[in-house]
């Protein structure tokens, strides 16, 4: 086995264990069709992407598309 392939691989292992943290951070969406009218007028509503939680969505996003990449690059035969 390649150097390079150990190092993808730690990478690899790395990202799966971020994806499970940050999924896990996230608050659940429970609220259902009572909130679609409340929050939007709200404070947080407004700046969902300044908060928190719009952290944990961006960063869900990247971590997420690194895994994707990543399983690709280790299922090529090199």
């Amino acid at each position: 086995m390649s150097t390079l392939r150990i190092v993808v691989t730690v990478i690899y292992c790395i990202i799966c264990i971020a994806l499970a943290a940050i999924v896990l951070l996230q608050e659940g969406k429970q609220q259902g069709l009572g909130s679609i009218g409340g929050m939007a007028d709200t404070y947080w509503g407004k700046n969902k992407s300044r908060s928190m939680e719009g952290n944990l969505n961006k960063a869900t996003t990247v971590v997420a598309l690194g895994f994707i990449v990543l399983s690709f690059v280790l299922n090529m035969k090199w």
